[in-house]
């Protein structure tokens, strides 16, 4: 089960509203709904909105969008968070450290002929395609991105994944509006 909401900044405090991530595909189109949103709610094209995500008992993610910037990301679990299609938005190749390049040529020739992935290696392993594809199980992204909002990067990281957007809610002061929403 998973769990969206929006919490836009306003010159009255945090709004919140539940969102549907239907029609989301890339994080480009996520930083835009939390835009257009906080437009909706009454808060100023410069102001902070954070998309909150979680899948129950596996994994959470904030996103941050700050006016125009990009937008900064960071997911609880990244290993769990790419077997969802709504963690696969947020766990770009940038988040993860992969070289978009290799995205497009995902098999490469080993010398015996065969391709990775194909059949065992020359330790008799089977290769099961290049390493640095691998999702890393862990955290991902920036950890301080609500520093400046009264959560540090340790409290951050050290949040249980069954109650971390409540924990983030009551310390922006948000905790009612976003249950509101729940």
């Amino acid at each position: 089960m998973y769990f969206a909401a929006l919490l836009a900044r306003t010159e009255d405090g945090w709004q919140a509203s539940d969102t549907e991530l239907d029609n989301v595909e890339t994080l480009s189109d996520l930083s835009d709904l939390a835009r257009e949103s906080a437009a909706e709610a009454g808060g100023l094209d410069d102001e902070t909105v954070l998309v909150l995500i979680e899948q129950e008992d596996a994994w959470f993610g904030v996103i941050r969008v700050d006016g125009e910037e990009d937008p900064r990301v960071y997911v609880s679990d990244a290993a769990a968070a790419s077997r969802s299609s709504y963690g696969e938005i947020l766990l770009t190749d940038e988040l993860l450290g992969r070289d978009p390049a290799r995205a497009d040529d995902l098999t490469v020739p080993d010398l015996d002929g065969t391709e990775d992935g194909d059949g065992p290696d020359e330790t008799g392993a089977d290769a099961g395609g290049p390493a640095d594809d691998a999702v890393p199980a862990g955290p991902v992204g920036e950890a301080a991105l609500l520093d400046d909002l009264g959560i540090s990067e340790k409290e951050l990281l050290s949040l249980g994944v069954g109650d971390a957007l409540g924990e983030i809610a009551e310390v922006l002061g948000a905790a009612e509006v976003m249950e509101a929403v729940r």
